[in-house]
């Protein structure tokens, strides 16, 4: 069958040489790809095409409407099995050879005589602007002859033989078209890699007697996915039944992926036209397994409004991503789509799911962004089995870093509350020929490599294996204190009286007794400042009550101070005692056993006075710093030990304790590849850098004398 396979495809492909002229070879696909449909469906119509037209005949002359179901039903395959559609026309391919001066109106004819579900499919093909061109090219009779010899009779070639036919057909155009391959057509190494990390853990399932199994590609483009996950399931298992279903947005996308199911004889299988954000043509039905490669930086502001109207979006009541990339979006719909997992229950057996992202979805977004709390959702109900860091360079529109995300509702026992991360991005081999930015490939050993080491659940230089909650931290600010110098200069008392003129004889009664030399302590100068204008005569002016007083005040500060990092903390709060209650401790953290009440409220921004009380200082906003602290460590001990040593006089904002998650900062997400497999490389010594560079300057030397002599 292999053989038959390879050379059909290789006829089929060289009759697209007939279009070199009008078309380009990315082009090429407009015209074999909708042609190679029509013709297999000739061949296998056959058989009760007679039966067929004299139906159509009879149902006609009695102007009987919707004929589609009858004769659908009435066309057979040559086991008896009806196929779903049909053809009224009373044309076939040998007859067009027959007439080719009325070649293209007889083509068009044929085309129309198909039943509904067929003629829209081809509407997405839009055939009938390609059979104008290709008439107006004196192409058209040549191309539709060579396929009328094309013998594609299912005695001749089954319906696996010709899925493999047309897989192999949309490759090899994907791939000549390769500036606008990616955007509807993953490589199939990857492809092939997903459906062994989705499918390998349920082989002993899956090869199973009599098994029915659904899959789902919420972005199928042409279907390369659905096809590579039934190419699997039937090497492994002839008598499963596999159902697949798709959707994509791109209309000869899902031309071509619709065909390829009709093509395979999956009656029972759907690929849909629409928009899987908004448009969900499979509401009530689940699947076993899901998988997608999803636009990278997808922007959804034209979904939005729609989106926004539902309480929760699939099930996820959080917040959504940024309006400029919506990949989460789609792993969502995927989730919402497993099936119910109850161990032991054959009614309820879980879903699988392999999605395709780049770098982005893994750590975009702080501590409670869209994107942090979707990971977080997913992680914390421990969804997200593994991930798979692939090579640069291995897709046709892009080159940059993209991984694999495996997530499932069913974790093997060994799996569960563990997330395992798979670094395969010096795996790739180059090719001999780049496809547009694919420039580099995984063979069969690094995709077996992988696959094992999926399996294995081990630690090693390229697979780690952590703890849901080492991908999670809380995300606290770290304030120090606000340092003042204050002083009056000519420019500050200008820049003072120009906003608050009123104030003139304050200021030079101020001036007069404090003088023009810097005071490196606030609270002692605005104490004397308090003090002088007190004193003023009747006749001056002081502070407004009120709020233009409190106005006169900031002008005031803001005009004769400046940060100074020598000058005393700028104290905003006495407390006479305990501001927090006595032997009050950290909520929701384990403090460090030899934490002392003292330290604990000096961490909280609480410094004593020496005389019993506590003073709460004016935090900086310029020196305001956020720390990510690891959940499994407790705030105190972090700060102790990353910030004290550095800052002593930094204290945790315990605005940001008070926010959520139980008084003990925002929690959050992300996962960082670079980190957690990065190697440290020594720099070379400067001996041998020195050398390499004495001997490139001697050469360079050798090509001047050269050119000069």
């Amino acid at each position: 069958m292999s053989a038959n396979f390879q050379q059909l495809a290789n006829f089929i492909w060289s009759v697209a040489d007939l279009l070199r002229g009008p078309y380009r070879p990315p082009q090429y696909e407009r015209v074999m790809l909708p042609l190679t449909v029509p013709r297999r469906f000739d061949a296998v119509l056959a058989p009760s095409k007679q039966a067929v037209l004299k139906r159509y005949v009879e149902l006609s002359s009695k102007g009987i409407p919707n004929i589609d179901a009858i004769l659908n039903n009435l066309a057979k395959d040559e086991d008896g099995s009806s196929l779903g559609f049909h053809n009224h026309s009373q044309l076939d391919f040998y007859k067009l050879k027959g007439d080719p001066d009325n070649i293209g109106r007889h083509l068009a004819d044929y085309i129309a005589g198909f039943s509904e579900n067929i003629r829209k499919i081809f509407e997405r093909f839009e055939f009938d602007k390609e059979i104008e061109k290709l008439e107006e090219s004196n192409r058209l009779y040549q191309v539709v002859t060579q396929f009328a010899d094309i013998d594609l009779h299912p005695r001749q070639v089954d319906n696996l033989t010709m899925g493999l036919v047309f897989e192999d057909l949309i490759r090899r155009f994907n791939e000549a078209a390769n500036e606008t391959a990616g955007d509807h057509f993953t490589p199939r190494e990857v492809i092939r890699l997903m459906v062994n990390l989705l499918l390998e853990p349920d082989t002993q399932v899956l090869t199973q007697p009599g098994v029915i199994v659904t899959i789902c590609d919420p972005a199928c483009g042409t279907g390369g996915m659905l096809a590579e996950a039934q190419n699997w399931i039937r090497a492994h298992n002839e008598q499963a039944m596999v159902k697949v279903f798709g959707q994509d947005y791109n209309p000869r996308s899902y031309a071509v992926a619709a065909s390829d199911l009709l093509i395979k004889g999956h009656n029972d299988g759907q690929v849909v036209l629409g928009n899987t954000l908004t448009d969900d043509p499979f509401p009530d039905q689940r699947f076993d397994y899901l998988l997608a490669n999803p636009p990278f930086g997808v922007d959804w502001k034209a979904e939005k409004k729609i989106i926004a109207r539902r309480p929760n979006f699939r099930g996820y009541s959080g917040k959504l991503p940024r309006i400029n990339d919506g990949a989460l979006l789609f792993l969502l719909y995927m989730m919402s789509k497993f099936q119910d997992f109850k161990a032991g229950d054959r009614d309820k057996p879980g879903s699988r799911t392999a999605i395709v992202f780049n770098g982005s979805p893994l750590f975009t977004g702080g501590a409670g962004s869209g994107e942090s709390e979707i990971r977080r959702w997913i992680i914390e109900r421990d969804r997200l089995e593994a991930i798979i860091a692939l090579p640069e360079q291995m897709f046709y529109n892009t080159g940059i870093g993209t991984f694999i995300w495996v997530v499932t509702n069913r974790k093997a026992a060994h799996r569960k509350g563990k997330i395992q991360l798979i670094d395969a991005r010096e795996r790739w081999t180059p090719m001999k020929r780049s496809l547009g930015d694919k420039r580099r490939y995984l063979d069969q050993v690094a995709l077996d490599t992988v696959t094992r080491e999926h399996g294995a659940l081990e630690n090693n230089a390229t697979s780690r294996v952590f703890d849901n909650s080492d991908f999670g931290y809380r995300r606290i600010s770290v304030l120090r204190p606000l340092r003042l110098r204050f002083q009056i200069t000519a420019e500050a008392k200008e820049r003072f009286l120009n906003a608050c003129p009123e104030l003139r004889g304050a200021v030079r009664a101020i001036e007069g007794t404090m003088g023009a030399e810097p005071w490196l302590d606030w609270n002692e100068a605005w104490a004397n400042v308090q003090k002088i204008v007190k004193t003023l005569p009747d006749d001056v002016e002081g502070w407004t009550p009120g709020a233009k007083g409190a106005a006169q005040k900031k002008t005031f500060r803001d005009c004769f101070t400046a940060v100074d990092t020598e000058a005393a903390p700028v104290i905003a709060k006495h407390y006479r005692d305990d501001p927090m209650g006595t032997g009050q401790r950290f909520p929701g953290q384990n403090m460090p056993a030899d934490l002392t009440t003292r330290e604990l409220y000096t961490l909280l921004g609480f410094f004593s006075d020496g005389k019993g009380g506590f003073i709460e200082y004016e935090a900086d906003p310029a020196l305001k710093d956020a720390e990510n602290i690891p959940l499994k460590e407790d705030i105190v001990s972090y700060v102790r030990r990353e910030v004290r040593p550095y800052v002593a006089d930094a204290w945790i904002d315990r605005e940001t304790l008070d926010e959520q998650d139980g008084g003990i900062g925002k929690v959050g997400y992300e996962i960082n590849f670079n980190r957690v497999f990065f190697q440290y490389q020594p720099p070379r010594p400067l001996a041998e850098i020195d050398a390499e560079l004495a001997e490139v300057e001697k050469r360079i030397l050798a090509l001047l004398r050269e050119v000069t002599e």
